[in-house]
Order: C-alpha cells, then sequence, then structure tokens
C-alpha cells in the first residue's frame, strides 16, 4: 500500500509549509495543555469557525484547570451554550476535575485516555499539540489526505482500513521525529492541508506542497471511498410555549440520562412530548400537570441528531391554571432563556417564537 512513496521528502515539504502558511488559531499560537485541551474538546464534530468564540469566552470564564474544575456543572453548560453535542462539555468537565485532583494533564496519549470523553484521537492530539509527544492522530482531514496521497480504493470505514490508517499516521509522526521534526507540527500540518487544501470537494491541489507525489490527485475528488449514507430515521416532537402574566416562558429539564426524547438531557428546554400528525393535547397536559389549550400559530423547525431528522413543532399553550410539571422547571425571561444551558434545537424554537 505505501511501497516507494517518498514519505521523508513529504515530511519536509509538508513541515515546511505549515511553517509558512499555518492559519493563526488561539490554541496553536498558544498551545498550552489546558487550551489544547478545552480546544479539542469543543473540536469534536464541530468545525474550526464555530469555535473561536465560545473558546475566547469559555477561557475568559474558565481560565485555568482549577477554574473549570472547580466550577458547578450548570455553569460549564451556560458557557458551552450555542456549541451543542453537551455530553462533551460534561466530559470536559469531568476530566478536568479528575486531572486536578491528580495534579495535572498527563503528557502521554495511553494516560489521556484513562480520562472521560477522550478517546484514541484527542489523547494524540493532546499529547502531541500541547506536549510535542510522537503520537498519532487520525480524523477525517487525516483520512482523506492519506486516501488520496496513496490512492487507496477501499471503504475508509473499514475496520481493517482504518488499521492501516492509525499505523501510517504512527509511522509519519515517530519517524519524523526521529527525522527533526517536530510532532506537534507534523500532526498540525496533516490537519492543516485536509481542512484547507485537500477538501472533501474542490480539492486545491495545484496549491498543495506535495502535488508531485500525490498518487490520488487526477482522482481526488472521487477519494476517499465512503459507505453510502443511512437513510434518516424520523422523529417528530410537539412543544408548548407557555408564558405566565409578566411574559416569562416555562422551561423544564429533564434528569441526567432520561431517554424520553432524543434531545440532550439535563439542559432547560421547552416541554415537549413525541407527537404524530395532529397536536398531542393531552399527553402535554400530563407533562405540564394542567388544563391547557393550544393558541396561536405553530412555529416548525428542522434538527438533526446523529441520524435523525427531528420535526419540531412549537405552539402558545395557555393553561387554566399555573402548570405543576413533574420535571424540574422555572420561568425565565426572554434574556435569561436566551443564556440558558440549552441545545441547539431548543434555541431554534425560542428564536422562532421571537424570544
Amino acid at each position: 500500500m505505501t511501497g516507494g512513496f517518498p514519505w521523508a521528502k513529504v515530511r519536509a515539504a509538508l513541515a515546511g509549509w505549515f511553517a509558512r502558511c499555518a492559519r493563526s488559531l488561539p490554541w496553536r499560537d498558544d498551545p498550552r495543555p489546558y487550551h489544547v485541551l478545552v480546544s479539542e474538546f469543543m473540536l469534536q464534530q464541530t468545525r474550526v469557525q464555530a469555535v473561536l468564540q465560545p473558546y475566547a469566552a469559555f477561557l475568559r470564564r474558565f481560565s485555568t484547570l482549577e477554574a473549570l474544575a472547580l466550577a458547578p456543572q450548570e455553569q460549564v453548560l451556560q458557557a458551552w451554550s450555542g456549541l451543542g453535542y453537551y455530553r462533551r462539555a460534561r466530559m470536559l468537565h469531568a476530566a478536568a476535575r479528575a486531572m486536578h485532583e491528580a495534579g495535572g494533564i498527563p503528557a502521554g496519549a495511553a494516560e489521556l485516555q484513562q480520562l472521560p470523553g477522550i478517546g484514541p484521537y484527542t489523547a494524540g492530539a493532546i499529547a502531541s499539540i500541547a506536549f510535542n509527544q510522537p503520537a498519532a492522530i487520525v480524523d477525517g482531514n487525516i483520512e482523506r489526505v492519506f486516501a488520496r496521497w496513496l490512492r487507496l480504493e477501499e471503504d475508509i470505514r473499514a475496520a481493517g482500513t482504518r488499521k492501516k490508517l492509525w499505523q501510517l499516521a504512527g509511522d509519519w509522526v515517530e519517524h519524523g521525529n526521529v527525522e527533526g521534526l517536530a510532532p506537534r507540527a507534523l500532526n498540525q500540518a496533516l490537519m492543516e492541508l485536509g481542512a484547507v487544501v485537500c477538501t472533501p470537494r474542490a480539492p486545491r491541489c495545484g496549491e498543495c506542497p506535495v502535488r508531485a507525489h500525490c498518487r490520488g490527485r487526477d482522482v481526488a475528488e472521487s477519494l476517499p471511498r465512503l459507505p453510502p449514507r443511512k437513510t434518516p430515521r424520523l422523529a417528530r416532537y410537539a412543544a408548548a410555549l407557555v408564558r405566565d402574566g409578566r411574559g416569562r416562558v416555562l422551561l423544564v429539564r429533564r434528569p441526567e440520562g432520561d431517554r424520553t426524547s432524543l434531545l440532550p438531557a439535563a439542559l432547560w428546554e421547552l416541554p415537549h412530548v413525541k407527537a404524530g400528525r395532529g397536536w398531542p393535547a393531552g399527553a402535554l397536559e400530563a407533562l405540564l400537570g394542567a388544563v391547557c389549550k393550544a393558541t396561536g400559530k405553530t412555529h416548525t423547525r428542522r434538527h438533526s441528531i446523529m441520524d435523525w431528522s427531528i420535526t419540531l413543532c412549537a405552539r402558545e399553550v395557555r393553561c387554566e391554571k399555573a402548570p405543576r410539571p413533574a420535571l424540574e422547571h422555572a420561568w425565565f425571561t426572554p434574556a435569561r432563556a436566551r443564556s440558558a444551558a440549552q441545545s441547539s434545537a431548543t434555541t431554534k424554537l425560542l428564536q422562532a417564537a421571537g424570544l
């Protein structure tokens, strides 16, 4: 698969390109371990541009590992608001607490993987970027770069192929370290090439510093080979928009681990239930603990979670008496609702309703 590929030349050329052309990113410009830790959790399943502002705000609020470890989870979730995938925030908080108790952030990938929320990629990224350790990393960018360089025709998600890619990534950084190239630069150079040049669509092959060695440059857009996408599963939820006489809106919070909804638990949200085509008045009344009537127009938004395509419908609801949901609940002013720890799905509905 890799016979005859000039790895040493490619490493040198890519490292030189990265030194000249790398984007200025805050965690790259200041790769202190805590900063890299926070950035890697935020960047999981999220684009760089979406992380820049929340990252800066998060570090202003929790400037050190100790500050994050000692903070209440509610504050951490509030600071994470807008990034989605809130499980990452909980795992980062749990990992920070474990590291604070143990005396700091470990430098080795194996030790990092013992912490909550840290898998092989995140461990390798922290070890190499923060501590300059020769640790392997494989993400979507690196999969794509290797697949094109070597013209890999097999399914990139197959277990055998993934094993080969991790071996390649290990050899890449270990041999480069022997050659005198910094592991943090080598790994970030691979990711940077995939992010800005060797992109999924319309790759900028003419700007690639190693194009002369790329075996797949004439078929780059067809690589890597991916399995067919699954048809998304469908779900529909109806949400009650209940206001009090002061214009505040009722939000509820399901306990951690609750599985009655696909939306993430332990966050503030509109009271909602599964729904078919009609309005589930009875189910919502049971949830709210009050007889109520839907009024006004329906606000509908689409949302995706994993392989689910979700339709969210919210309607103004007037209750005959003050609602008493069994769930934790509170009345929020529009301003407070906007800053509450909530999923992006809830944000969409509140925005649709003018909140």
